[in-house]
């Protein structure tokens, strides 16, 4: 009841509410990024969403335009203005274009890249049961500070009790992360790291 009626209804009229608010900011960013290097202002990558459906992700693009994601020889590219938008997390903010859609929803498990979906066991598959958040469970106790057995157990936690509670109790250890700055940006060696833990645990 509460996922149909009440939290995808507030996802929409809040996404749509903090679109218009930010507006000046997000069109002050996208000029920014546009005159300060090459390449699009958006970056779009496949993501696994609900039951497992791949859609689009939407952020605001803070490396450079030859970054190649899947190249763990180099870390990653952060442009100068990148940087700046990366810290402050403004670079979420097109992700309320997937909320709109209903492709995410505030709060959720993060979605991840197809390749961890690929390599997870049928019970870990049970993290796309909701739609992916914006921040979540595991964001707020941890992020990329934990192994991802933990990120998946929170995730399922997640899943397992959703309730406008569990919710409000996310939103404000969000805040409070956010203020701490106390979580770090995984960076490509991690999620290589990442994938081949999941890829050996199905042998």
């Amino acid at each position: 009841m509460y996922k149909r009626y009440v939290k995808r209804p507030l996802d929409i009229t809040l996404a749509v509410a903090v679109i218009v608010l930010t507006l000046p900011l997000t069109l002050f960013t996208a000029l920014l990024i546009k005159l300060s290097s090459k390449g699009p202002v958006l970056f779009r990558q496949e993501r696994t969403g609900i039951r497992g459906v791949n859609f689009k992700i939407y952020k605001f693009r803070t490396m450079t335009h030859n970054n190649d994601v899947r190249d763990i020889t180099k870390g990653n590219q952060l442009t100068t203005v990148g940087k700046y938008v990366r810290a402050l997390s403004v670079d979420e903010i097109p992700q309320l274009i997937n909320i709109v859609k209903g492709e995410m929803s505030f709060i959720g498990p993060r979605p991840w890249i197809p390749e961890y979906y690929e390599f997870m066991t049928k019970e870990q598959r049970h993290r796309v049961d909701v739609l992916p958040g914006m921040t979540g469970l595991a964001q707020v106790h941890g992020r990329n500070s934990l192994s991802i057995y933990k990120k998946i157990d929170y995730d399922l936690g997640y899943v397992n009790r959703i309730s406008p509670r569990e919710d409000a109790k996310i939103v404000f250890l969000t805040f409070k992360a956010i203020v701490a700055k106390g979580s770090r940006e995984i960076e490509k060696h991690g999620i290589h790291t990442e994938l081949s833990l999941l890829k050996d645990q199905r042998g």
